[in-house]
């Protein structure tokens, strides 16, 4: 999509810190980080969200890369927490499907909602 903030970070058009990336995928570090580690894994092809009619083999592979990010940023021994918001009721502000991996502190009941 021309207007979409992820499409431009996937086309290389907006500079991002780069975790990960592949031929379908880019993992890029939140700009408003959470988290110490806040990550965002987007496909580099545009779905708006979750509901978008992303293929099961696609939206596993985003979801596998998930392991791969957390042993990147260190933290897939002591855990993280993944999240996906899906719709502006759940306060996704960027509307190109994106999951959140977080971590790097212990997390508690009163931790910020995540766009």
């Amino acid at each position: 999509m021309q207007d979409c903030i992820f499409c431009k970070i996937a086309a290389g058009e907006i500079p991002s810190a780069i975790v990960y990336e592949d031929d379908r995928v880019l993992a890029f570090e939140d700009l408003n980080p959470q988290m110490p580690v806040h990550t965002l894994i987007i496909p580099k092809e545009h779905y708006a969200n979750i509901g978008d009619g992303i293929s099961d083999e696609l939206l596993g592979y985003v979801f596998n890369t998930v392991k791969k990010v957390a042993e990147i940023k260190g933290i897939a021994d002591s855990g993280y927490r993944v999240i996906v918001n899906t719709g502006s009721d759940a306060q996704q502000s960027v509307h190109h499907l994106h999951v959140h991996v977080l971590g790097g502190a212990p997390m508690n009941s009163g931790s910020p909602a995540l766009s």
